[in-house]
Formats: structure tokens, C-alpha cells, sequence
């Protein structure tokens, strides 16, 4: 979801950076970049790495970090897909492909109600649906049992390195969104989902 269909990186940084003012531990871009595709959980792990966290302490800042990005993610809509998104989702549809959404996020179901594109999805897997988050493969093996799809069959669309490594586990194909030194361990790599050309790259599926 994050930075494929929407993007929520720039508000993740203001709600992080946010808590980590009040909390004195370091952080800037490329520390947030560093948390794109992880939880909640594995983030603040990373965040407060020189620091051991209780589980209460824990729960109270994953509430508060999440207080702080709910507040800033009430006032998307659809205006905030990202380029190529809404046809791309058009396409699959007219072409019966069944389509799944695997987000570690546990905000999924608010965001997609936000964009308004929950109708386009035969399966939402998120935070609450497994318990180990990427770079694990059990999101994305979820969203395959659900679909009733073997996982060699899926492709997923990932911009975040755990998710690819969590896609190339499940043993799919995976579709890199973004800069090579980000997603270039994915089978094929797009600058942007409006790039994607998917004609070519079910032929070149298919072929193999």
C-alpha cells in the first residue's frame, strides 16, 4: 500500500520524527527511509535501537506514533493515489484478475477507505493478519490462500526491500517500484507504477 499506492512516507516521517523529538532518540530521512516496508513494530525496534524497550513502553509508543499519523492521514482521498494507480487497478478488473492488498501496515483498512478503492480488492491482508511482518513471506502467502491462488502464480508490485525479500520468499514474482539500489533484487523494476507495463511483462511471465 505504502509508496505503491498511496504515499504515506512523508507522513510517517512527520509522525516519527515527531516522537522522536519528545522521546530524544536520533532520526531524519534517511533513518525513515530505512523504515519503508517494515511494522510498527520492527520501526520503533529500529528507531530506539540503543535502547531496550519494555513491552508496555513499546505498546505506548506504537499507540502514540500512530495517534500522531492517523491525525495527519484523515485528510487523504482518492486525490492521493498515486499516478497510474487508478488505471492499473481499472485494468486488472476489465481483465478479471483477482487482486489482493498485503500491507504491513495495521492502518490498512482506514487508508483504503480514505482512497476509496476497497471495492477493487477481493482480499485485504494487513498488521493484523499474521504475526510475523516483512521481510517474512506470511503476508503475502495469506493474501495467495485467500485468493484460492497458488503463490507461484501471484505477482506482487513492492517499492520497499523487505517486502521484495518477503515476496521472493513466497516464491513470487515480484514487480520493483523505485531506485535499483532500493528494489533491484525484484525480477522486473519500474521508476513508478504509471510505468509499469504489464502486457510485456505477462508475456515475458509466461514465457518462462
Amino acid at each position: 500500500m505504502d509508496g505503491v499506492l498511496t504515499d504515506t512516507v512523508e507522513l510517517h516521517y512527520q509522525s516519527f520524527k515527531k516522537l522522536a523529538i519528545e522521546e530524544n532518540v536520533p532520526f531524519n530521512r534517511e533513518i525513515n527511509e530505512r523504515l519503508r516496508g517494515l511494522s510498527r513494530e520492527d520501526s520503533l525496534a529500529l528507531l530506539f535501537n540503543d535502547r531496550i524497550l519494555t513491552q508496555p513502553e513499546l505498546a505506548r509508543l506504537m499507540k502514540t506514533k500512530n495517534k500522531y499519523f492517523l491525525e495527519l492521514a484523515s485528510s487523504m482521498t482518492a486525490k492521493d493515489l498515486l499516478p497510474g494507480v487508478q488505471n492499473l487497478l481499472d485494468y486488472l478488473t476489465k481483465k478479471g484478475f483477482k487482486i489482493a492488498l498485503a500491507s504491513s501496515s495495521k492502518n490498512t483498512k482506514f487508508i483504503i477507505e480514505r482512497l476509496e478503492i476497497g471495492a477493487y480488492f477481493d482480499s485485504i491482508s494487513d498488521g493484523y493478519s499474521v504475526r510475523r511482518a516483512k521481510p517474512a513471506p506470511d503476508l503475502f502467502l495469506h493474501a495467495a490462500a485467500n485468493l484460492g491462488i497458488q503463490p507461484a502464480a501471484c505477482i506482487v508490485v513492492e517499492d520497499a526491500e523487505a517486502g521484495i525479500e518477503a515476496a521472493r520468499a513466497a516464491q513470487m514474482t515480484v514487480i520493483g517500484i523505485g531506485p535499483e539500489r532500493r528494489v533491484g533484487n525484484a525480477d522486473f523494476i519500474f521508476d513508478s507504477v504509471a510505468a509499469i507495463d504489464l502486457d510485456k511483462l505477462l508475456t515475458e511471465v509466461n514465457s518462462k
